[in-house]
């Protein structure tokens, strides 16, 4: 009987075209056993970043030996390489483009390798310029998922694309300045702060301790959203311990116009 294992699929193809479903019937011919599980498709097209913001909270919630397959490839069809990288508990796939940056750059993430997919006789027999998901992702996920020997997909290689997210910036002994990297679907924003970097300021992260401001509007630290009320945005240290503006049942994107880029500053009481 062939292995049941786990392949995730995070993709910018939205739900209205048929491309997700394609992929999943692709790696069902190769591996009726496979177990697929949608983390995103929607992720705003072309945006590499945003797809490794949202793996890099997503994948070490699955069960060991998951495959993850994440495909936001503006270069689909040029010479950039289709990519396997091998961790200590999971298996990634998708385009040489920086997507996987977040885990390859993690320090407590061991990378046992990094793989060109170059076996393309795991491709799809007719291949395309347009539809790599199809083509060489899905089949690839597919056989690795019946316990193929990794070995056989590919060649390791040291030179792939890493993009560095933006980290915060000290500004002095009691000041960092971050900045909003992701926006979720309640109009939340994610920013780069995290609760270790509140803690390199303070050993105690409480609400007291900090005073957060955001385009010269000082912000309340709350425990959780409700404590905030309906008032006026405010921040929290979110379940992915990283600082997040908000509004109490309301959306911060659409009343305050936050957006990607926009600078916080927290300074140490």
């Amino acid at each position: 009987m062939t292995e049941q294992r786990i392949i995730t699929l995070t993709t910018d193809f939205g739900i209205k075209d048929p491309f997700a479903g394609i992929m999943k019937g692709v790696i069902l011919k190769i591996n009726p056993n496979a177990k697929i599980i949608d983390i995103s498709h929607n992720i705003t097209p072309q945006n590499i970043f945003e797809a490794s913001q949202v793996i890099s909270m997503s994948y070490k919630y699955f069960p060991p030996n998951t495959i993850h397959v994440v495909i936001v490839d503006p270069g689909v069809g040029s010479p950039r390489r289709p990519l396997l990288v091998i961790t200590d508990n999971y298996y990634f796939i998708g385009p040489d483009n920086g997507v996987f940056t977040p885990f390859l750059e993690e320090p407590h993430t061991e990378i046992f390798k990094v793989m060109h997919l170059s076996a393309s006789h795991y491709y799809l027999p007719l291949r395309g310029p347009t539809f790599h998901g199809r083509d060489i992702f899905a089949p690839v996920a597919a056989w690795l998922s019946r316990a193929m020997d990794s070995a056989k997909l590919g060649e390791p290689i040291k030179d792939y694309v890493t993009t560095p997210a933006p980290k915060p910036r000290t500004i002095d002994k009691t000041s960092i300045e971050g900045e909003v990297i992701y926006i979720d679907s309640f109009g939340n924003a994610i920013t780069n702060i995290t609760k270790d970097t509140l803690d390199k300021l303070s050993p105690e992260t409480s609400k007291e301790k900090f005073k957060i401001t955001y385009k010269d509007r000082q912000l309340n630290l709350s425990n959780y959203y409700e404590e905030a009320g309906d008032s006026d945005i405010s921040a929290v240290i979110n379940s992915f311990s990283s600082l997040e503006l908000f509004v109490f049942k309301g959306t911060a994107f659409e009343k305050f116009g936050i957006k990607t880029g926009d600078k916080i500053r927290v300074t140490l009481i």
